[in-house]
């Protein structure tokens, strides 16, 4: 099924809601070729669901499982920056879902915290033509009404919990997309008109432990260091016993 939303929904955009797919992000895949503009797809039930590292993602009862795909006109590297992006978006959209600011902040590189608690991931997967970039794919999962139990994630990540256990808060996932979705639009057009800069500034000020030691883990690495910055890369900057540390990719732990 597909509809233009409500009257906020933002121009151009496309609205697709499904009762049942293998991945939104699959689907995306599947109606790139044929994209008139951006769209969001909603899954009202995953079967395949994915999530980082191609971990199965859990999807209790009620849960937000959307995709944005896109055709973006940038090079990869700043592609994938759209991370934040969507992070951001993420954050003003559980601020509109529950009234307050303050139980939320970003965890990098794509989580969003409640209460210290992970409430919603996301996963880009983009797709290539030559140096460029054919299509991204932003997936979203949120928990919604329930969290998938603690054994269902890997040891010493953070715990995760639900919108409605922490703050009370009743969201269905099409009034979620309907949130979520103008709070995107906005920060994509400061970002493709202004880059980065104001993008990485509006994260950091919602970054969770900026200023505090933490762990960042590779496949193969461990560095703990205190938790200094971004920088312009979207890299995270740790101060560490032997200097300043740039790791473009790693899972967090605090």
């Amino acid at each position: 099924m597909s509809n233009n939303g409500p009257d906020d929904w933002p121009a151009g955009v496309g609205r697709n809601i499904l009762t049942s797919v293998d991945s939104t992000n699959e689907e995306a895949r599947r109606i790139a070729p044929g994209l008139l503009g951006p769209t969001w797809i909603l899954a009202q039930e995953q079967t395949k669901g994915r999530g980082r590292r191609g971990r199965a993602w859990t999807a209790p009862k009620g849960h937000f499982s959307a995709t944005l795909v896109m055709r973006p006109a940038e090079p990869p590297q700043q592609v994938a920056l759209r991370s934040f992006v969507a992070s951001l978006a993420l954050f003003d959209a559980f601020v509109a879902a529950c009234g307050r600011p303050a139980p939320f902040a970003l965890k990098w590189p794509n989580d969003v915290l409640l209460n210290g608690g992970k409430v919603a991931g996301i996963l880009l997967e983009s797709a290539g033509m030559g140096e460029g970039v054919s299509h991204i794919a932003i997936g979203v999962g949120v928990n919604l009404l329930d969290a998938p139990k603690s054994e269902q994630v890997e040891d010493g990540a953070v715990a995760p919990v639900s919108l409605a256990g922490e703050t009370g808060a009743i969201v269905t996932p099409e009034e979620f997309l309907d949130l979520l979705a103008p709070a995107y639009h906005h920060y994509e057009t400061q970002f493709t008109t202004y880059g980065f800069a104001p993008i990485r500034e509006a994260w950091l000020a919602r970054a969770a432990r900026l200023g505090e030691t933490i762990t960042a883990r590779t496949m193969h690495t461990e560095t703990v260091g205190r938790f200094d910055t971004v920088d312009e890369a979207g890299n995270l900057v740790l101060s560490t016993p032997k200097g300043r540390e740039v790791i473009p990719a790693a899972e967090i732990f605090f």
